[in-house]
């Protein structure tokens, strides 16, 4: 069945939807139906595959080499993560980014997954997030992707955050789900309090409501291994020694504003007041996407079938929320104002 739909931007588009459910656990037969549709030249036999994912089971398939023959990529969707990711929105900014240049082209859905373009290069891993040249690239496809406009090309009522309303979802989500699923070693780890959780959200919400923030398009999942720089590892711990010096994020910050601001077709010089502006500005919500990525690791580590140790990655968000907090809830503006060093000397 094809169907078209209308964007919210008003851009017109046909996606292939395909009747096929595949089963995660024996994906095989699943595929194989899918790939006879959807590439219909390519001999069953000769089909290879590599799989990736932590929520989602992803597969890789092609035929002949996968350096040099086209690769088609099937995910397959996490078990009841429809109760809390909006599939059909997904879908939706799938065609937004591949439009904007700044995603992959969808070739189709189906029952219970997507098909979508493999791109070649390199899987970003924490030595290469620390080179300036990729990182600089890094904050300027972002600040590409904050530009596009989601409403009536930028006419119309302002655009609704979703931030708060999802952060609630999740919270009832995990409040009224049954017994969790046991990962490894996840039955001897500590889970994050929901009462504690509640607290923070609405300390959170009452602080971060006033800050002076634009309303953006987010991506909302950019860890390292979905940022492709054109080889491989889980997430089990969160290692905060990698985060980023405030050197190199006052130089990223640098160089978002200045794609962020040449994209909205202004003066793309940069004060050095708008990077502090701004670092303040991200070091609050970060708290924010802690208590995030805690309450969905706990959905996960109930409904997930993936062999991953969520409560552990749920605590260990969690603890470091609590490490940060005090230090970004006391940040100022003014602070930084006054340091001479607070910034590269050519901002």
């Amino acid at each position: 069945m094809e169907m078209t739909r209308t964007m919210p931007n008003d851009v017109r588009y046909k996606r292939l939807h395909l009747d096929v459910c595949i089963d995660e656990r024996t994906p095989r037969h699943g595929i194989s139906e899918l790939l006879k549709k959807l590439r219909p030249e390519w001999k069953p036999e000769d089909i290879q595959a590599f799989t990736e994912g932590i929520t989602n089971q992803l597969m890789g398939c092609y035929v002949g080499s996968m350096a040099e023959d086209p690769v088609v990529l099937v995910r397959v969707y996490g078990q009841r993560t429809e109760l809390f990711l909006d599939r059909e929105k997904e879908l939706e900014m799938f065609q937004v980014l591949h439009t904007h240049g700044c995603g992959p082209e969808l070739f189709c859905s189906f029952s219970n997954g997507i098909c979508y373009e493999f791109i070649r290069g390199v899987v970003l891993d924490d030595t290469l997030l620390r080179q300036p040249s990729v990182y600089r690239l890094i904050a300027t496809e972002m600040g590409k992707i904050h530009s596009i406009k989601c409403g009536e090309m930028g006419k119309g009522p302002p655009v609704t955050p979703v931030l708060w309303p999802r952060l609630s979802q999740f919270l009832s989500l995990v409040q009224s789900s049954d017994a969790p699923q046991q990962h490894r070693s996840s039955a001897h780890v500590e889970t994050p309090n929901l009462t504690i959780i509640i607290s923070e959200m609405e300390e959170l919400k009452t602080l971060l409501t006033h800050t002076n923030s634009p309303v953006v398009l987010c991506h909302n999942d950019l860890l390292t291994k979905n940022v492709i720089y054109n080889k491989e590892e889980g997430i089990d711990n969160v290692d905060s020694s990698l985060y980023p010096s405030r050197e190199l994020q006052f130089d990223w910050l640098s160089a978002y504003l200045e794609s962020f601001k040449s994209c909205n077709a202004v003066d793309s010089t940069v004060s050095r007041e708008e990077v502090l502006e701004l670092y303040v500005q991200v070091c609050k919500f970060s708290l924010v996407a802690h208590l995030f990525w805690c309450l969905w690791a706990l959905l996960q580590a109930k409904h997930s079938t993936i062999d991953f140790d969520f409560k552990r990655y749920a605590m260990a968000r969690f603890d470091y929320y609590f490490e940060k907090k005090q230090e970004f809830f006391g940040m100022r503006l003014p602070q930084f104002l006054q340091e001479p060093s607070a910034a590269h000397t050519d901002l």
